[in-house]
């Protein structure tokens, strides 16, 4: 019989940073969007949006996996409200995906291409734990992100110096 105790843990890592995550993209402000805090950082919307996007990323290295940069349909932001329900649609997909999924299944390789061109390949596995350290460092140069223009920074792993809850 497959197990999937491995997947279970991606799900219990994944679901131990929803909250902090939300809590940040909660409190953007569409009037920063295109905020930069240098000319060779991101702007502020596009960070947010892969802050919201990277549970995706779980459930297609999963169901699919492969990505290609040529034919990845990035998020338009539009609204916080619009981008916090896509943000939710995607851990709820990664944590169906995680959930359906094998430790055997996991071993499988995951391809990363652009224009059909192989840029990286790794298990499942591996692509899935690359993915949630790089979900959780975009959420931290999100906050620098938000310090800078006074935005109240969640407590994530203890308190902040805006909030004290914990």
């Amino acid at each position: 019989m497959d197990t999937n105790t491995i997947a279970q843990e991606f799900k219990r890592g994944l679901e131990a940073e929803v909250a902090a995550s939300r809590k940040c993209l909660e409190r953007m402000q569409e009037s920063l969007f295109d905020y930069k805090p240098h000319e060779k950082s991101m702007p502020m919307g596009y960070l947010s949006v892969l802050v919201a996007e990277i549970p995706k990323w779980i459930t297609i290295t999963i169901e699919e996996g492969e990505i290609d940069f040529a034919t990845w349909e990035r998020y338009k932001i539009t609204t916080v409200a619009d981008m916090l329900a896509y943000f939710d649609k995607n851990v709820e997909s990664a944590k169906a995906a995680l959930e359906k999924t094998t430790d055997k299944e996991l071993e499988e390789m995951f391809y990363l291409k652009t224009g059909g061109k192989e840029l990286m390949k790794d298990t499942k596995k591996n692509s899935i734990s690359s993915s949630l350290r790089h979900w959780v460092h975009h959420r931290g140069q999100l906050t620098v992100y938000m310090r800078l223009n006074n935005i109240p920074v969640p407590s994530i792993y203890g308190p902040s110096a805006d909030d004290k809850s914990f």
